[in-house]
């Protein structure tokens, strides 16, 4: 077997990216797909040869009209398969955005019918619980990167004893 055949037959992934976008009031930017119920943060599905970063800034020009200043990698979240989709790997990326930035909001009349800025005790009330689940992970690790499977910390089994 080829090494192209090889990496061709191996299993794969699918990709999104999205940004956590706060203002001066730490409120987070959500945006309401007309697609589907709740509220996400801007975003979507990393293309074929599309790193999650520039996807990430890719996605919010399309939906917001801007390109955020990013501050670096906030989580990287597993989404489990569900029903016919496949797992996801979640790239979410925090900055800030300014209220000039906020002003400047574009949407896309096609796929997102509203934005607003969210008190963060508001988010599960808005976001789907898988969302809400994220963004509170995210925002009580203040600011340190962090790693989840749905949404939560996955239980890490300790060492076993003599193990490095």
């Amino acid at each position: 077997m080829s090494d192209v055949e090889y990496f061709a037959s191996l299993p794969r992934t699918r990709g999104a990216a999205s940004a956590l976008l706060l203002d001066e009031l730490d409120r987070v930017l959500l945006v309401k797909p007309t697609y589907k119920a709740g509220w996400f943060l801007p975003g979507g599905v990393i293309e074929l040869g599309e790193s999650p970063l520039t996807a990430c800034l890719r996605e919010c020009q399309e939906e917001l009209g801007l390109v955020p200043d990013l501050d670096g990698i906030a989580c990287f979240d597993w989404a489990p398969p569900e029903g016919e989709i496949d797992a996801t790997n979640v790239w979410v990326f925090a900055g800030r955005i300014s209220a000039e930035q906020i002003a400047r909001i574009v949407l896309p009349p096609d796929e997102l019918s509203d934005h607003r800025l969210v008190p963060r005790d508001q988010i599960p009330d808005l976001a789907p619980p898988h969302i809400a689940r994220r963004l509170a992970a995210i925002l009580a690790a203040g600011g340190r990167p962090v790693y989840l499977e749905d949404g939560t910390h996955p239980r890490v089994p300790a060492p076993r004893p003599g193990t490095p």
